[in-house]
């Protein structure tokens, strides 16, 4: 599944062109490369992602076309989460 779609369907990005941004950035490693929207992520791949202040780790857990709102924590686990200043 490319990244940008994971990013939509687990909510931790609320719309795709905002995730597509975010990755052209270079502000999403995955597996510790820098990632394109395009990467193709793989169940097991670590990612880090940083949002502003804050920098988040995690590890995906399942992949789906399309997720519940209750169901889309499932997707992904969180390994850390830092504030950064």
């Amino acid at each position: 599944m490319r990244l940008d779609k994971f990013l939509k369907v687990s909510r931790l990005i609320k719309r795709r062109t905002l995730a597509k941004e975010v990755a052209g950035q270079g502000r999403i490693t995955v597996n510790g490369n820098p990632a394109k929207a395009s990467t193709v992520l793989s169940v097991g791949d670590e990612m880090v992602i940083r949002f502003g202040q804050k920098v988040m780790t995690l590890k995906v857990t399942s992949l789906t076309e399309a997720a519940k709102k209750d169901d889309a924590d499932n997707l992904y686990k969180v390994i850390s989460e830092e504030k950064v200043n």
